[in-house]
């Protein structure tokens, strides 16, 4: 699509006109007004897009009394999911006229983003992170402030919430090795505060024990942090075993990558004597050096739907807190050999 240009400001009434709509549409697009038909808002974040409009971010202020502003409250961006979840949010609140303010945090104190919420520095905040642990913000949680989270989700909290199906992704990946007939299953498991990574070890090892396969606790090992060396130094151990997997599932990628590299540096043969297999479908796992079989999240959809959630919070036309869980796909590429699951 071809991008135009004009030499002079743009307006919602432009907007309006070539989108074919009525500027009051245009501006329940903008504010987040969920009564707004899908195809409509589209058509109108489309436009916005192709003529580069940005709206008046202090004129909006100052008719509205919000700042403009939303944090996203993020911590180990270290691990390329979280960049890319960052890019993907930082541009549907653009769309929105909105400006992303980051916080990188550690895990148990997102204190920072609580107290901007508190002082209306931002109109909300939008959390990747959270745990049962994330006292300061269940505090504003409870003062009712626009709070939504994302990925990870925690019980029993009275907010907004979107994430996906990691019990079912885990589910999948076990169909998956266990219908390939490998005998020895092997994990490579995290701690289990977030949600994500309690859904996807608890799911995997109870569609173990359905299928009769229940794992064998020899190959099984639990990190204390993700990452590409704890993934390697994990994924070693359980090769140096006199009798070592023949699969491998790791809870996230990039320990999945690590356990790659450890099977390279000792001239395993993935997929033919290992197979490995990752979760979350970052980015580095298609690299022809990987070639990583995962499951995906759908982060453009979880972004979408995070983002409408809370504008519909800000605009006060939300009433019911809702937890929205959306589908994954396993992705097969050539670390397990390219073999297909059998529906």
């Amino acid at each position: 699509m071809n991008t135009i240009t004009q030499s002079f400001p743009l307006t919602s009434k432009d907007i309006a006109r070539a989108a074919k709509v009525s500027q009051a549409t245009v501006s329940r697009v903008l504010s987040g007004n969920p009564n707004v038909q899908p195809e409509t808002r589209e058509r109108v974040l489309a436009v916005m897009r192709q003529m580069n409009y940005r709206p008046n971010a202090m004129a909006r202020a100052m008719r509205t009394n919000r700042t403009g502003n939303i944090g996203v409250v993020v911590s180990r961006l270290a691990n390329p999911l979280y960049p890319e979840m960052l890019q993907i949010l930082g541009q549907r609140l653009t769309e929105a006229g909105l400006r992303m303010m980051v916080w990188n945090t550690d895990e148990t104190d997102e204190g920072a983003a609580a107290a901007a919420v508190r002082e209306s520095l931002v109109d909300g905040v939008i959390m990747t992170t959270a745990t049962s642990l994330s006292t300061p913000l269940y505090e504003a949680v409870m003062l009712n402030a626009p709070v939504v989270l994302i990925h990870r989700v925690v019980e029993g909290w009275p907010c907004d919430q979107v994430t996906s199906d990691n019990a079912k992704g885990a589910a999948t990946v076990a169909d998956y090795v266990v219908q390939a007939n490998r005998k020895r299953i092997g994990v490579i498991e995290g701690l289990p505060l977030a949600s994500t990574i309690r859904a996807r070890q608890t799911a995997f090892r109870t569609r173990l024990d359905e299928l009769k396969r229940p794992l064998d606790p020899s190959l099984s090992i639990r990190v204390d942090s993700f990452s590409h060396k704890t993934g390697f130094d994990a994924a070693s151990y359980l090769l140096d075993l006199a009798q070592p997997p023949d699969v491998l599932f790791c809870v996230n990628d990039v320990i999945a990558l690590g356990a790659r590299d450890a099977a390279r540096m000792r001239g395993v043969d993935v997929p033919g004597k290992l197979w490995i297999i990752g979760y979350d479908d970052i980015e580095m796992a298609s690299w022809p050096a990987f070639d990583l079989t995962t499951v995906r999240q759908p982060l453009k959809q979880m972004a979408q739907e995070a983002v409408a959630l809370l504008l519909e919070r800000i605009a006060g036309t939300a009433i019911d807190h809702k937890t929205i869980c959306l589908p994954n796909d396993l992705v097969i590429r050539g670390s397990t050999g390219g073999h297909r699951l059998e529906k």
